[in-house]
């Protein structure tokens, strides 16, 4: 449900259904800065359907889900529970987002040497003024491989790595970073429950700064 995806092949749980089923979706294997920055360029705003029944816009947050939001932007002390994580799930639905191949190295939440261009590019996309101000969901998933628990702390470590990164290299706030895992409750690929298209990072732009304070 998740708009267009960010999805980094990087062993994380396949997050959400909700995440990996939205509409548009975008991959990127060699994605560059400006097409990353394309794929995550809010929509035009709005409160409803378009007139004349034409396709609808991106909608704003109600305010109930601003504040759940603005409640994770300054969590720092515990993984988020299952409910909230799918009520992340749902707020994301048809927010734009894409999906890059970021690998890290195995077993671990070390991000790999052949992964660094990829961050790179997503560091430079996210540090656009055109995206100033907003704030991104950035979603870790497994394949099916081993057992929940082990999988779902793995997403969560590999998320976190990836935020970390994009703060200390690139100064992001780390306030406008939204690391959640899934584990492998939600595979992107059912019907190929081992495939690495199941192991990404999603990234989505959950807000842009006019939705977040109008």
């Amino acid at each position: 449900m998740l708009g267009r995806f960010v999805t980094f092949r990087v062993g994380l749980a396949a997050a959400v259904l909700a995440l990996s089923a939205g509409a548009g979706s975008l991959y990127a294997g060699e994605a560059t800065a400006d097409q990353i920055l394309n794929a995550l360029k809010p929509k035009a705003l709005t409160r409803g359907l378009s007139p004349g029944g034409s396709a609808p816009t991106q909608k704003t947050l109600s305010q109930d889900d601003q504040r759940f939001l603005d409640s994770l932007r300054t969590k720092r002390t515990r993984s988020l529970s299952n409910s909230e994580r799918e009520r992340v799930a749902t707020i994301a639905k048809e927010k734009p987002s894409i999906d890059l191949e970021i690998n890290f190295d195995y077993n671990s939440a070390t991000i790999s040497r052949k992964a660094m261009s990829a961050v790179t590019e997503l560091g430079k996309a996210l540090s656009n003024p055109e995206l100033k101000g907003g704030v991104f969901l950035v979603a870790g998933h497994t394949d099916a491989k081993g057992g929940e628990e082990y999988n779902q702390a793995l997403s969560e470590r590999r998320a976190e790595s990836i935020k970390r990164y994009l703060i200390e290299k690139f100064r992001l706030a780390p306030e406008n970073l939204v690391a959640v895992g899934y584990g492998k409750t939600q595979l992107k690929n059912p019907g190929d429950p081992l495939g690495e298209e199941n192991r990404r990072v999603q990234v989505v732009n959950m807000e842009s700064s006019k939705e977040a304070r109008n």
